[in-house]
């Protein structure tokens, strides 16, 4: 046997007292049959009794809780109904704005569209929370105003699929609201969408001549301080729309 130097020799081990009972019933049918001449003769199994048993009444689900839950949730609607307004940022631009706002109820995703000399213009974000957990930390709702918004602009032509898309986040000041990190070019849409194609160089690092250009090119297809307002605006107001209906359908759903 091996030992252990603290533990000594190890005990030997038990077999499991399943197989040492049908163990020793093995040795008693033989010890029984010791010395006699007739071979042993199968048995015939017998099944055994089942006892019926009544089914169980069945239970409601969490009856009591999920009207808990329904109560609570009426009264988050109610606050937060009431508590919404939209900006109004967002119904004046769109009064006076050659971009289609397109929004899509349970879609997180957001996009402007226009169409400019034959190429498709079309700006798309996501909605933002409203709670930022690095700037509560920082000093509170003092930072909520600096919040960027991710967003990217892309130039395609109809006919070919060729385009560009440059993918930019807002930033707070007057003179320029957006900064640009990359600019994409692709000659289709399978180009386009793959993840493995190259997405440009980052902007900062191009020449200067070029990145004046790209800001004018930008501003011909409709980019502008106008269109970062709208895009901070709609991000919180599509995540505020976005919860109450999240709210409604929990409701719903545990009535």
């Amino acid at each position: 046997l091996h030992s252990s130097p603290h533990f000594g020799p190890h005990p030997p081990r038990r077999l499991p007292l399943r197989i040492m009972l049908a163990h020793g019933r093995v040795l008693a049918v033989a010890a029984r049959h010791v010395g006699r001449a007739t071979p042993l003769l199968a048995t015939r199994a017998v099944a055994p009794s089942v006892r019926a048993v009544a089914p169980l009444a069945p239970r409601a689900f969490g009856s009591a809780a999920a009207e808990k839950v329904a109560k609570t949730l009426e009264t988050e609607i109610k606050h937060e109904e009431e508590q919404y307004e939209q900006a109004k940022e967002i119904k004046a631009f769109l009064k006076k704005s050659d971009f289609k706002f397109v929004d899509t109820e349970g879609d997180v995703n957001i996009a402007l569209e226009r169409e400019v000399g034959g190429k498709v213009v079309r700006i798309e974000w996501q909605l933002t929370s409203p709670f930022n957990a690095d700037a509560d930390a920082e000093g509170g709702e003092e930072h909520l105003d600096e919040e960027a918004t991710d967003f990217c602009l892309s130039v395609e032509d109809k006919s070919s699929g060729a385009g560009v898309i440059f993918y930019c986040s807002t930033q707070t000041g007057e003179d320029h609201r957006y900064l640009i990190g990359n600019v994409k070019a692709f000659s289709n849409a399978a180009e386009k969408d793959s993840p493995s194609s190259y997405n440009g160089p980052e902007f900062e690092d191009v020449d200067e001549k070029l990145q004046e250009a790209f800001d004018e090119y930008l501003a011909e297809v409709g980019m502008n301080n106008e269109v970062c307002d709208f895009i901070d605006a709609v991000a919180l107001d599509k995540e505020q729309r976005e919860y109450i209906r999240w709210l409604k359908n929990t409701k719903a759903f545990v009535e």
